[in-house]
């Protein structure tokens, strides 16, 4: 027989087959390159492997020089979670965004030009839409990455994405199952616990969910929470109740089930990733995602080994490790057949309603995203560089701290000259000192999260009324300042919508 080193037997083949692992580099390591050709079907990729578009295809081309049907999977929500404009900001909004119009036609417009662009850099598989409903406003991980807190809003919107996607040839997978927007700790720091009763979580948490699998999406993930009605021991990635029982058996799901990132602490630090994944592919998961941390060759050839001991120790039947890697040769094969059809090529694109001459899907959606109030003052149009003070929480892990986000950038472009200061802490004197004779454009993230941010706009408002406030999380606090912008999201192409609004050429 041949030994786990050489990777050629049936069941290390299997091994391999289940694992999405990511790596560090924006060409592939010959680490990577050599498990492929050993069976690795699945790649990850994230904001560090990703340059420009044309390094991002000339990497895919290089993963599929060495095996034609591999999976090539990114994270690649749009709006604050943006993997393909990491370090510029996306051209999109994001899900919270798209919800707040409820213009499902746009939604569609927005998930199939990012599909299109997806697929021209090789890559077939989206690590979303979040069709998470966000129940609780405190929720430190979702927000904006949600359509909303209506079920039957996310679930039209979530259908909407997932066709947009596909229709291009890239698999959705939709996520967080069986439901991530009624927590207040951050998975990927500790295990959130969700304890409500069946008949709320169908009717609020699954309600996405059955619309997404009615749509025939290709992929499911799996959320690190501990749903206290269905399992009270174990989260739902580890869960046998929630993944077969629930996704396969009650819902009907026959697609690929991936499970959220194995390293997270939610997790990894009670069961470690080997024997979590191992408890993963026996719960029901077909694909093992592992990545946003840990990304070496060391990582896969552990998990791989941990998977076949298992099943030689009778840990982990050879019949359920055979049935998850037999749904990701399946979801491969019809990303294979779109790619081969060119589905996802440029004049496969339609022009989608809602466009606009001359402007970009993007914009369009951020233009009609924005929600002005106008204060009790009349506002007068900026027209000479103001001073933008940014009121900065900590980013979540999933947006990550390397994207740029606010109205700066955008503002210099329209106003030349703009300055711009960055805040941790309510510091109403030093924004005041350094905006001098300026008007002030205030820009705050989830400020009904935040006493510190309230304070110190609310101090800001009060020196100076004629400030201006532009709310670039979750829209719950009340409208302050001359003139008060809300662009449910963050994403580059909301901060300009924002920055037209301020200096009335926009909403």
């Amino acid at each position: 027989m041949t030994t786990l080193a050489h990777g050629s037997d049936t069941l290390t083949r299997d091994a391999l087959t289940v694992l999405q692992p990511g790596f560090v580099g924006t060409t592939a390591p010959d680490w990577l390159l050599r498990r492929i050709g050993e069976g690795l079907s699945s790649v990850g990729l994230f904001g560090r492997n990703v340059e420009s578009p044309e390094q991002l295809a000339a990497l895919t081309a290089q993963l599929r020089a060495e095996r034609d049907d591999v999976l090539v999977a990114i994270d690649e929500e749009s709006g604050d979670v943006t993997r393909l404009e990491v370090k510029q900001g996306s051209s999109f909004p994001g899900n919270y965004a798209l919800g707040s119009v409820d213009d499902v036609e746009l939604t569609r417009a927005v998930a199939r030009e990012l599909g299109s662009r997806l697929a021209r850099c090789g890559i077939d598989l989206n690590w979303a839409p979040s069709a998470d409903v966000n129940s609780n406003a405190e929720n430190p991980v979702i927000g904006v990455r949600s359509f909303g807190a209506d079920p039957d809003l996310v679930a039209r919107h979530t259908v909407a994405y997932v066709d947009g996607l596909q229709a291009v040839g890239v698999a959705a997978c939709t996520k967080h199952f069986p439901g991530h927007g009624d927590t207040n700790v951050d998975s990927h720091d500790a295990l959130p616990r969700i304890d409500v009763d069946l008949a709320t979580l169908h009717a609020r948490e699954l309600v996405p969910f059955r619309a997404a699998i009615a749509a025939d999406t290709k992929a499911v993930m799996s959320a690190h929470i501990l749903l206290s009605v269905l399992d009270p021991h174990r989260p739902a990635t580890l869960s046998p109740q929630i993944l077969t029982g629930l996704l396969r058996q009650e819902l009907g799901f026959e697609g690929l089930i991936v499970t959220d990132g194995m390293e997270m602490q939610a997790v990894a630090a009670t069961y470690g990733i080997e024997r979590g994944s191992v408890l993963a592919i026996a719960a029901g998961a077909d694909a093992i995602c592992v990545g946003g941390g840990l990304c070496d060759e060391g990582t896969v050839l552990q998990l791989r080994d941990a998977l076949v001991n298992a099943v030689k120790a009778g840990e982990l039947p050879e019949e359920r490790l055979a049935d998850a890697a037999a749904r990701v040769r399946a979801l491969a094969s019809w990303t294979q057949a779109h790619r081969a059809k060119g589905a996802g090529s440029v004049s496969g694109a339609a022009v989608q309603e809602g466009t606009a001459p001359g402007a970009e899907i993007g914009l369009v959606a951020a233009r009609r995203a924005l929600k002005v109030t106008r204060g009790e003052r009349p506002y007068t149009p900026m027209t000479s560089a103001p001073y933008v003070a940014a009121f900065t929480p900590v980013a979540n892990f999933a947006v990550g701290d390397e994207t740029p986000w606010g109205v700066a950038a955008e503002l210099d472009r329209l106003l030349p000259g703009t300055e711009t200061g960055s805040y941790s802490e309510s510091s109403v004197d030093a924004v005041l000192a350094a905006a001098g004779e300026r008007r002030i454009v205030a820009v705050v993230r989830d400020l009904h999260r935040h006493p510190w941010m309230t304070e110190a706009l609310d101090g800001l408002v009060a020196a100076r009324p004629d400030t201006v406030v532009v709310e670039m999380g979750l829209n719950e606090a009340e409208p302050r300042g001359a003139l008060h912008i809300a662009t449910h999201g963050a994403a580059r192409v909301c901060g300009r919508a924002a920055a037209e609004a301020v200096v009335g050429t926009g909403a």
